[in-house]
C-alpha cells in the first residue's frame, strides 16, 4: 500500500510540472461559461446531454454570496452545434438549482429543485432548451413542496420505468450532511413526466449517528443505477469525519420504488471520489459501469478532508460496482486551495465520453475564489475511451 502511495504522489508530482510548464494558466478544455470571482457569484451544477440531433445542451447554475440561490435560483443553458468546439448561451430559468438535463421521447427536461433547499420541480421544453415549461402547479411540474436537496444526477431507466435519486433536506437540524435523507423517485417511462401523480416515491433514509462508528457525517448527491443483477440501487456520496476517507454508500430500492433499504454493514464502501459528488453510468458495450471523479493524492490522505479535494480528476470503471480500476489522470492542478474541477456530468457519445466540469483555475484577476467557487465551466472529451480498460494507475 504504501509503495502504490508513493507510486500515486510521483506521477501527480510528474503531471504536476507538465501543466505548470505547458500550462500554467490556460484553463483545460474548452471554456462554455466564465464568471469573474469578484462578481461573488459562482458556476455550479454542471449538466450536459446529446440531443436527438447530436446538438450538446449544457446547463449550470448560479449560486454564492451574489446569487438568488436562496430566493429563485437562476440556471443557465447553452448550445454546441459543432460537438463541443464551441457553445452559445440560448436560454436563462429564472427557478431552477441543482438540476440535471435529460432526454426523454424527443423532449429535453430539466429536474431539481427551484432554489437551495426548495421545492422538487421538472421542466420540458419542445425545442432544444430555448424555451421551457413552468412548473406552477403539481399538473406543470411541482412534484413535491418542501425542502430537497440534488445535484445534476443521472437518469436511469429500469422495469418500464424512469428514475432518479433525491434527498429529503427537512430533518431535526438545519446542519449540511445530516440534514439530508435518502429517496428515490420514479415514474412510469410512458407517463406524463410533469405531473406529480405519475411519480411514485420511496421512504426517506435518515442520517444516523451510529454509522461508521459513529464518524458518519450525512449521505448525499445519489445516483440510481441498475445492477449486474438487474436489482435498483441508490449510490450516493458519503461526508465521514475521518481525515482523507472516500466512501460511498449503497442503498437498496424494492422493485415497485415504493421501499429504501440499508444494511450498514454491508452498504459502506471505500470509493475514490465518494467524498465529493459523482456520477455513475453503464456502457452495456464494455459492460462496465463509469465514473469521472475525484482524487484524493496521498500526500493529503492524512491532512485534509476528502470533501475539499477536488483537484485532480480520474476516471475509472467496475463490472460489479464495488471493485473499480482507475485508469487515468485527466485533469490535476497541483494547488488544492483554489483549483478544482468537480461535480462532473458525462454522456457517452460513439466511442468517446464528452464531459463537463465546474472548474476552480487562474483567470487574468487573480483566479478563483476557491477550489469550491468555481469561476469557469469547461467542456472535455475522451477518444476511444473504452481503450482505457487496460490502463490503471
Amino acid at each position: 500500500m504504501k509503495s502504490r502511495s508513493v507510486l500515486l504522489s510521483t506521477i501527480l508530482f510528474t503531471f504536476s510540472i507538465l501543466l505548470l510548464n505547458s500550462q500554467s494558466i490556460k484553463v483545460p478544455g474548452t471554456v462554455v461559461d466564465y464568471i469573474p470571482a469578484s462578481s461573488k457569484t459562482y458556476i455550479g451544477s454542471p449538466s450536459i446531454c446529446i440531443l436527438p440531433d447530436g446538438s450538446y445542451v449544457a446547463s449550470h447554475d448560479l449560486f454564492g454570496p451574489a446569487s438568488t440561490e436562496y430566493e429563485k435560483a437562476v440556471t443557465a443553458v447553452f448550445l454546441s452545434r459543432d460537438k463541443g468546439k464551441s457553445w452559445q448561451k440560448i436560454s436563462e430559468i429564472n427557478g431552477q438549482f441543482w438540476s440535471n438535463l435529460f432526454v426523454h421521447d424527443n423532449s429535453l427536461y430539466i429536474m431539481g429543485t427551484w432554489k437551495h433547499h426548495g421545492n422538487l420541480i421538472i421542466r420540458r421544453s419542445a425545442d432544444g432548451g430555448k424555451t421551457w415549461s413552468e412548473p406552477v402547479n403539481s399538473s406543470t411540474g411541482l412534484l413535491a413542496e418542501g425542502e430537497y436537496h440534488t445535484a445534476p444526477m443521472p437518469i436511469v431507466y429500469h422495469n418500464g420505468r424512469i428514475w432518479r435519486a433525491v434527498e429529503y433536506a427537512k430533518s431535526y437540524t438545519t446542519a449540511w450532511g445530516i440534514r439530508y435523507s435518502a429517496m428515490v423517485l420514479s415514474a412510469p417511462a410512458n407517463a406524463d413526466l410533469l405531473d406529480a401523480r405519475s411519480w411514485t416515491t420511496t421512504n426517506y433514509l435518515q442520517h444516523d449517528s451510529a454509522y461508521l462508528n459513529g464518524n458518519f457525517r450525512g449521505w448525499l448527491e445519489g445516483n440510481a443505477v441498475v445492477t449486474p443483477d438487474g436489482s435498483l440501487v441508490n449510490i450516493l456520496r458519503v461526508a465521514t469525519a475521518e481525515k482523507g476517507r472516500d466512501m460511498a454508500a449503497m442503498v437498496n430500492i424494492s422493485a415497485d420504488g415504493k421501499t429504501a433499504s440499508f444494511d450498514p454493514s454491508k452498504g459502506f464502501m471505500d470509493f475514490t471520489g465518494g467524498a465529493r459528488k459523482f456520477s455513475i453510468r453503464y456502457d452495456k458495450k464494455s459492460g462496465r459501469y463509469w465514473s469521472i471523479c475525484n482524487m484524493i493524492g496521498a500526500d493529503s490522505l492524512k491532512a485534509l478532508d476528502a470533501g475539499s479535494v477536488r483537484n485532480t480528476l480520474v476516471i475509472k470503471s467496475s463490472k460489479d460496482l464495488r471493485n473499480w480500476t482507475i485508469h487515468t489522470i485527466l485533469l490535476h492542478h497541483p494547488d488544492v486551495k483554489k483549483h478544482g474541477f468537480q461535480y462532473v456530468d458525462f454522456q457517452f457519445d460513439g466511442k468517446d465520453i464528452i464531459y463537463l466540469s465546474r472548474t476552480a483555475y487562474d483567470d487574468e484577476y487573480g483566479g478563483a475564489n476557491n477550489y469550491h467557487d468555481a469561476n469557469f465551466l469547461t467542456f472535455h472529451r475522451i477518444k476511444n475511451y473504452r481503450k482505457l480498460i487496460k490502463k490503471s494507475i
